[in-house]
């Protein structure tokens, strides 16, 4: 088993792209979400500090009413419940904390910085990522947020590279 120090992630929020090093030599690529202004990424050098594959936010999810039907997408677990409805935690599968309530985890990628300062992926790339690394091992995150949907290279078509040992 690779230990923490053998894997790093790296993540680039200007190209909206993270990259999974294997010794400092990229083995897999992926499209990101990052945060959306209001709400921003953080930048700088972290580890991670948990794993958790069935997380759920503590803090932001959505409104249902009785029949489970969505009625407010965007909630906050500070907002007060009106009657006949419930806060449902938003879930965060594949979740690698790597600072203060943020990390990277399976989510949804519009195409542009959209979440609350987590680090969304696709499922499969979130999957390898959180199969890969340990609690310690490095993430480095680096790059201003666009404030525009990035056109210049497809978001959704992950590149995985060959695996090399030296």
């Amino acid at each position: 088993m690779a230990s923490a120090g053998e894997y790093s992630i790296e993540v680039d929020l200007e190209e909206q792209r993270a990259y999974l090093l294997f010794h400092h030599r990229m083995v897999m690529e992926s499209p990101i979400c990052s945060g959306r202004t209001q709400y921003p990424t953080p930048t700088g050098t972290f580890q991670v500090l948990e794993k958790d594959a069935l997380h759920r936010s503590s803090f932001y999810g959505k409104m249902v009413d009785a029949a489970g039907r969505t009625v407010l997408a965007d909630a906050d677990a500070d907002m007060p419940v009106p009657p006949g409805m419930r806060f449902v935690n938003a879930p965060m599968p594949y979740f690698m904390r790597f600072t203060n309530g943020v990390g990277l985890h399976e989510g949804y990628l519009p195409g542009y910085p959209a979440s609350h300062g987590c680090v969304r992926m696709p499922k499969e790339q979130a999957i390898a990522f959180y199969n890969a690394v340990e609690i310690g091992t490095p993430v480095t995150v680096f790059g201003h947020a666009p404030s525009r949907i990035l056109t210049s290279r497809p978001l959704t078509q992950p590149r995985l590279l060959p695996f090399f040992r030296n």
